[in-house]
């Protein structure tokens, strides 16, 4: 499943429109980027949390010539699995029924600032 696929089901399980869907998609990934580089952690219950690794220097070799070379550190994003999402792929439930959300307020969002 892609971007568009994803915005296509939550538009199909929602009433709201494909536009507002994708706006809705595009902020949720803008907020868990900024969040993460923020050095904070993002919690979603019963799904997982995004947050940011840190990998510590390393040696390593160059494939090409096996020679010893040094990786440097570097932070990475990590997603780590919640309870009700590891259970559900462990049982083949992985395809529940999608849910109706009724859209009875109106979300108050500000643009997404492109960097």
């Amino acid at each position: 499943m892609n971007k568009a696929d994803l915005v296509d089901s939550i538009t199909k399980a929602t009433s709201l429109t494909k536009g507002d869907t994708a706006k809705f998609v595009d902020a949720f990934i803008s907020n868990v980027i900024t969040v993460t580089s923020n050095g904070e952690k993002v919690y979603l219950v019963g799904f997982g949390a995004f947050s940011i690794s840190e990998r510590k220097e390393r040696e390593g070799r160059n494939p090409r010539t096996g020679e010893p070379i040094v990786i440097p550190a570097a932070k990475a994003p990590k997603f780590t699995a919640g309870k009700a999402f590891k259970d559900a792929v462990a049982s083949n439930s992985a395809k529940p029924e999608p849910v109706a959300v009724k859209n009875d307020t109106k979300a108050k969002t500000d643009p997404v600032k492109k960097k």
